[in-house]
């Protein structure tokens, strides 16, 4: 269990550093949207470019990605159905879709893929799922449903191709498949810059903490409550039935798709939430939580299926 718990380890000293940050004041009164506006618009882009420019896109097409696949979209379904219900709105019910189903398969699912299932690689289908399918999809709706209203219909067909997450995705898939090798003095700074987006995301979010109230007393409770129900259980109940179930897996397979559906929910989704200034608390309140119930649903899944 050395890599759940040096995983865990990591994120939690860089989130406590954070909070000593803006408890000290030493970043100022803006410190945190700095940051987040940083990662979203600079940092983010670039390490996602990074990341799947030299990504292996045949692992697009595994039966492992297909379960992950389909158990993000049953578990987000969920809190959408359950969001619609009772009128959350369409951005307050797309973060809590992405905090039920959104893994942390970057900082922590890597640490975890080499020390508890052995290959640093097996968690590079999820990653790529994530940033090349659900990341433009979820912001391109947020986009949409918090300015789209007042823009005309061109404007908002060319939605995915303004944000810059969803740009550095798709430059980076387009370098991947075109074969393109970038010369060292164009990579190297593009990859210097991506190196600060981790680092931001988790300092932003140790910031946010400050003079925040304790979990579950707002009226975001019911809300955080599927969220983690779903991420924590939900997610890695319905990755075991359909790889069991539907696909046959067995073995070191099972417990891959597994693993990475048990992970937490992404520290980034706290930056896509503060940008879009919606659902905040909802996301703050879920990855913390969900971060937490993650280290006994892991080491029992590692335990069960290992």
């Amino acid at each position: 269990m050395q890599g759940v718990l040096s995983g865990f380890l990591v994120i939690a000293v860089v989130i406590g550093v954070g909070y000593v940050i803006g408890r000290r004041g030493n970043l100022g009164a803006q410190g945190s949207e700095v940051l987040t506006r940083l990662a979203f618009h600079v940092a983010s882009p670039a390490l996602l470019f990074t990341t799947l420019a030299r990504a292996d896109l045949s692992v697009v097409f595994s039966g492992r990605l297909l379960v992950t696949a389909l158990s993000t979209a049953a578990v987000a379904g969920v809190f959408v159905a359950v969001g619609v219900a009772r009128g959350w709105g369409v951005g307050r019910t797309t973060i809590g879709a992405l905090c039920s189903s959104y893994v942390n398969s970057g900082n922590l699912g890597i640490p975890i893929a080499v020390y508890v299932l052995g290959d640093a690689s097996l968690v590079a289908p999820v990653l790529l799922f994530q940033l090349v399918g659900v990341t433009p999809v979820a912001l391109t709706i947020l986009d949409l449903s918090t300015a789209g209203g007042k823009q005309p219909l061109w404007r908002r067909l060319l939605t995915p191709l303004r944000n810059p997450v969803a740009l550095g995705s798709l430059a980076g898939v387009a370098v991947s498949a075109a074969g393109v090798e970038i010369p060292g003095p164009v990579w190297d700074p593009v990859q210097l810059i991506g190196n600060m987006a981790v680092p931001a995301v988790l300092l932003a979010f140790g910031i946010s903490l400050r003079g925040s109230t304790l979990p579950l007393r707002s009226g975001d409770r019911g809300a955080v409550l599927l969220a983690v129900g779903l991420k924590a259980v939900g997610q890695p109940l319905a990755a075991w039935a359909l790889a069991v179930g539907v696909f046959g897996l067995r073995g070191a397979h099972l417990l891959d798709v597994v693993v990475t559906s048990a992970l937490p929910a992404a520290q980034n989704l706290f930056t896509y939430a503060s940008s879009y200034g919606v659902g905040e608390r909802l996301a703050r309140e879920s990855i913390l939580i969900s971060t937490a119930l993650s280290v006994p649903v892991l080491v029992a899944v590692a335990a069960v299926l290992g």
